[in-house]
């Protein structure tokens, strides 16, 4: 029998989950400045044209979660907020970045139209709540440390709060030190909560804290378990793309480049089109 989730509204022109074709959630891990987002936004749009999905551009202001001190964060939320105005007058893609404290959540989602919830911070009641009140889309991370069947709790904090846009994002979970697995089954429990769930590819091939001060990375596998999570029902895939991985000022070890993340979103709609509803 398949398993029916609620459709959520991105814009009035792109919903996902229930009968909708996946989504893809794609871009830079921080922001790098006004030009290098520019730069991937328009790769991200001929991308979109070409493939004809449904896209929306990721960035982050601030990685407030970085291994190490020493570590870019990001230009901040007034020039961040800047940047992806930017983009979207130039591309008219949606956006969507994370917020780490309840203060954000409205400055932030005056602009993005999704707003993301790190998965160190997926209990952070307030947090969910404030991003939720703002009536935007909510996508939370499933933090390493949570089953699947824990996040019907994020689910309702964000029903609570009057929002019923709020989805789940598989991340991995982790596996002894410094590695992470996907359990596929994560897919079908989350989308039996009714809830869309998307598949983060980048952040799953993490190796967390595995080079020192630097996370660490297995990017080999992001096509294949990108294709395992969309034969498990995911409704839609999160990938951080950049045009020079190895110069990257955030995850240079699993950000993905602009032809392997159409390889991946080839896959994953030849997949869906070939599969019964799960």
């Amino acid at each position: 029998m398949a398993i029916t989730t609620r459709s959520i509204e991105i814009t009035p022109r792109i919903a996902f989950g229930g009968e909708h074709p996946p989504l893809f959630i794609a871009g830079p891990c921080v922001i790098e400045g006004l030009d290098h987002a520019l730069k991937m936004a328009r790769t991200l749009v001929r991308l979109r044209d070409e493939l004809g999905i449904s896209l929306v551009y990721k960035s982050s202001f601030d990685k407030a979660n970085r291994s190490s001190i020493e570590s870019f964060r990001g230009p901040g939320v007034e020039k961040g907020m800047e940047i992806l105005r930017a983009v979207r007058e130039e591309t008219g893609l949606p956006l969507l970045t994370d917020i780490h404290e309840p203060w954000q959540a409205e400055p932030v989602g005056a602009v993005v139209d999704i707003l993301q919830i790190p998965a160190f911070l997926c209990r952070q009641t307030d947090l969910i709540a404030a991003a939720a009140r703002t009536g935007k889309a909510v996508g939370v991370k499933k933090g390493q440390f949570l089953s699947p069947e824990e996040t019907k709790n994020i689910l309702d904090k964000g029903s609570e709060a009057g929002n019923g846009k709020v989805f789940i994002t598989e991340r991995g979970t982790s596996f002894g030190y410094q590695n992470l697995v996907v359990d596929m089954r994560s897919f079908p429990v989350i989308r039996g909560l009714g809830a869309p769930v998307v598949y983060d590819i980048t952040h799953s091939m993490q190796r967390p804290g595995g080079e020192g001060k630097q996370t660490g990375g297995t990017p080999q596998f992001a096509r294949p378990l990108a294709r395992a999570a969309a034969a498990a029902g995911a409704d839609g895939f999160f990938m951080e793309v950049h045009d020079d991985p190895s110069s990257a000022l955030s995850d240079r070890t699993t950000q993905i480049l602009p032809d392997h993340a159409r390889a991946i979103m080839e896959d994953v709609l030849r997949i869906r089109e070939a599969l019964e509803p799960i």
